[in-house]
């Protein structure tokens, strides 16, 4: 425990800090001596309380602060240097309270990596590292909930740190091992016990490979990679799910294609139904990933009684599956996917004395257009799933085609009074794929400065991702002067709040808030939010 009170020290040490160095309006220079004097600080204390991620990044930045041979810092500029230990220190701060949540489901097929250990800061490292290359990482501290995140996300990759404790990272190992229903996934072990006895006991174990440290993260992200490659080639190499026995993902991309061309030849349409089974994260935390297991099979069974000869299942992943209906339109397809949705819920499942009934959720695109690709046309069925989860579950929901002008502008305006929050919104902001829409971001530390900007006059539509709570002005406060403009329904709010009364989230959503975010907040999920509410506006 006293190790862990000097390491949160020291995080809220960068932390102040940053606010000195860039809140402050006395000095628009800062002297390089003092960077290189706190660089040099932070070096020697993460080294010697055990922060291998923190010493690794604050070495990284020290020898680069020496080539550099620089007087004096824009603030800008370095804002711009520092910026991963920026992002270090929030992501440290609020990695307890981020590291289980769920995926966002993803529009593209990026591979995911599971990462757990106990060393917080390289775990945020080598997590960056990874996102770097475009992969999806999910981090997580806790053995026994590491197992069943492992189970509900199905990564294409799994990293584990053996030091976190004595036993448990080979204990964690041979559990996964034990239950894995034969599904290959590369598994790399990472160790400072980096001898033949060691080696040899993780290979045996099941492991595919094993990185000693202090890790190399250069070599570290080139063996996850071909580790990556190695999933790929064998999930390429099969074309039949392992466990439901139904057509994969792979064999969906592929037929898509194929579908594609006989409709520029034959010009007739063909629909495609996305399903998800409703609450499936409770079968498993309730009775156990085997009877989840036997839940996807039995689902995966009914499906292939209950559709003609020409329809295709297939697994999209998780608790998705795919249907492909050829020469079926989208009415004709919902009433197909109703049917099925009233017959198997009706289904009881029986599993350790007590009963359940399982239904699902479905979006229907139906495709009359042969140029469409097939990831617009998953995103498409997907838009409609996600329409019918939030009207309630157990039920199936129409896509609707949604127009985008070539020249829509979006002015995003954050509004946050902690320096280290603007700066991740803004860079988070940058990233996101908004197609057609163009973004004009500007970032504000309160609600009075926004105000006087005039920003609000600017054409276009607006969108403000508000602190709910700021010592100037209030973000209710900030809500209520914003919804009192005459313009107002042009304008989109996201609430970011530490307040998690249901009163105050329900006054900001009845003063007009468009969606909230309870602090912390996991980044990836805080840009999938934004990305769909954007999307939702044009």
């Amino acid at each position: 425990m006293a190790i862990e009170k000097y390491q949160k020290l020291l995080f809220e040490k960068i932390k102040v800090q940053m606010s000195r160095w860039f809140d402050l309006n006395n000095s628009e220079v800062i002297k390089n001596e003092d960077v290189y004097s706190f660089l040099h600080s932070l070096k020697g204390t993460a080294g010697t309380i055990q922060l291998g991620g923190l010493f690794h990044l604050a070495s990284r930045l020290f020898d680069q602060l020496e080539l550099k041979g620089k007087e004096q810092w824009k603030k800008c500029e370095l804002r711009e240097f520092l910026f991963e230990l920026i992002s270090l220190s929030y992501q440290y701060e609020h990695f307890k309270e981020t590291d289980l949540k769920k995926v966002e489901p993803s529009e593209s097929d990026l591979p995911l990596v599971q990462m757990i250990g106990d060393d917080v800061s390289m775990l945020i490292l080598m997590k960056e590292a990874m996102e770097e290359k475009g992969w999806m990482v999910m981090t997580s501290t806790d053995p026994e909930k590491a197992v069943s995140l492992y189970y509900d996300l199905q990564p294409d990759c799994l990293v584990i740190d053996t030091d976190f404790t004595k036993e448990n990272g080979f204990q964690l190992l041979e559990t996964i091992q034990q239950h894995n229903h034969k599904q290959f996934v590369p598994k790399v072990i990472l160790s400072t016990e980096n001898n033949r006895q060691t080696r040899i006991r993780a290979y045996e174990m099941g492991a595919d490979d094993f990185i000693g440290k202090p890790v190399d993260m250069e070599e570290f992200v080139v063996r996850i990679k071909r580790q990556l490659q190695r999933k790929q080639t064998f999930d390429e190499s099969v074309l039949i799910d392992e466990l439901t026995k139904v057509y994969n993902r792979r064999l969906l991309y592929d037929l898509l294609d194929r579908y594609l061309k006989e409709m520029e030849r034959t010009n007739s349409v063909f629909s495609l139904a996305l399903l998800d089974l409703d609450y499936f994260k409770d079968i498993n935390d309730s009775y156990g990933h085997l009877t989840g297991d036997k839940v996807l099979v039995a689902f995966a069974d009914f499906l292939k009684r209950n559709l003609r000869g020409s329809d295709i299942v297939f697994r999209y992943g998780g608790e998705e599956f795919v249907i492909l209906l050829p020469r079926t339109n989208s009415e004709e397809t919902i009433d197909v996917i109703n049917r099925i949705l009233e017959q198997f819920k009706a289904i009881e499942f029986n599993e350790q004395g007590r009963s359940f009934n399982v239904s699902f959720s479905a979006g229907v695109y139906m495709v009359s257009n042969p140029v469409e690709g097939s990831q617009d046309i998953l995103k498409m069925a997907d838009h409609a799933l996600y329409e019918a989860k939030a009207k309630g579950r157990s039920r199936v929901q129409g896509a609707n085609v949604a127009e985008h002008s070539a020249n829509n502008i979006l002015n995003v305006s954050v509004i946050d009074d902690d320096a280290i929050i603007r700066t991740l919104l803004v860079r988070v902001l940058q990233n996101i794929d908004t197609e057609k829409v163009e973004l004009n971001v500007q970032s504000f530390e309160n609600g009075e400065k926004f105000f006087e900007s005039g920003r609000l006059t600017e054409k276009g539509k607006h969108f403000l991702i508000l602190d709910g709570v700021m010592p100037v002005m209030d973000g209710i406060e900030v809500l209520d002067k914003v919804k009192s403009i005459p313009r107002s329904s042009t304008i989109h709010v996201l609430m970011l709040t530490g307040r998690k009364s249901e009163y105050d989230i329900a006054r900001a959503l009845k003063l007009g808030a468009d969606d909230y975010v309870t602090k912390p907040f996991s980044i990836t999920e805080l840009q999938a939010r934004i990305q769909r509410l954007i999307k939702r506006m044009f």
